[in-house]
């Protein structure tokens, strides 16, 4: 991905992403994230590509809303723990190279300056949860679930979920999420507050587009600043926090917890 020379904006197929699908339809972008293979969990790589198209997207004055969904029959998984094992474990200062992408692609995304919409097309795990409490509004397929399970693969959900999620359901329903990792199905987390609709899943592109239209239609520059102050609480919870925990998350990669966990999980799933 060659470094742009102005903030201005460039065709999809130019920009070379690999485990992303870019598209552009103004007044739409669309950001797919395209590793199906693995329920679309986040790489190094997936998570430069995410932060890049929520760049470009932020650049393009024709685009007016951007949608976020999965290939396949997942949302997202969260972190690829594979990867994790061969590149992380044991090895601290790599992961606070690495946990530097997520975040750039979570500021990025919270960030882009236009209303987006998380299309849950599956299960939302982990940081796939975090990623969809990330955008703006989030459509649900009514046979999907969303899942915290860090507590038992050794990782503390703190890229979004300790901060958010009592923002969005309350102190003890995310303690309850986090804590007892179990699963929260759609029609649950639209009653919590956790997403704004839980749809049969032949509607859910209907529903996507409705709220694209309707988000498109508003006024721009009035809309990124009601945005920006509507972030208040998501920003200042994540700023106070998200650091601190890059670094405690980097040291626990040395711990025998985490090591354990994660290569019991890849043990299971072989």
């Amino acid at each position: 991905m060659a470094e742009p020379t102005h903030p201005r904006p460039s065709a999809p197929d130019e920009l070379g992403f690999e485990s992303i699908v870019y598209e552009k339809a103004p007044p739409r972008a669309t950001i797919t994230l395209n590793r199906p293979e693995v329920l679309n969990a986040f790489d190094f790589r997936m998570l430069r590509e995410l932060a890049r198209a929520c760049e470009d997207a932020s650049w393009d004055d024709e685009i007016r809303a951007v949608v976020l969904t999965g290939a396949g029959r997942a949302f997202c998984v969260g972190a690829d723990l594979k990867s994790w094992s061969a590149d992380y474990l044991g090895k601290p200062r790599e992961y606070w190279k690495w946990f530097g992408a997520f975040k750039d692609a979570h500021d990025r995304l919270r960030e882009i300056g236009k209303p987006t919409v998380a299309r849950i097309n599956g299960i939302a795990v982990g940081g796939g949860n975090e990623l969809q409490m990330a955008c703006d509004l989030a459509v649900m397929a009514d046979d999907a679930f969303i899942r915290h399970v860090g507590l038992e693969h050794g990782s503390v959900p703190a890229g979004g979920a300790t901060q958010w999620l009592p923002i969005f359901v309350g102190d003890r329903r995310a303690r309850e999420i986090i804590l007892l990792c179990e699963e929260i199905p759609a029609r649950q987390a639209e009653e919590w507050g956790l997403i704004n609709r839980a749809v049969p899943a032949g509607e859910l592109d209907a529903n996507v587009d409705e709220l694209v239209e309707k988000l498109a239609a508003k006024l721009p520059q009035t809309t990124r600043y009601a945005k920006q102050q509507l972030n208040f609480w998501r920003d200042l919870s994540w700023h106070e926090t998200v650091n601190h925990a890059r670094d405690w998350l980097a040291l626990s990669m040395l711990g025998e917890e985490a090591q354990e966990a994660v290569k019991a999980f890849l043990k299971r799933s072989s």
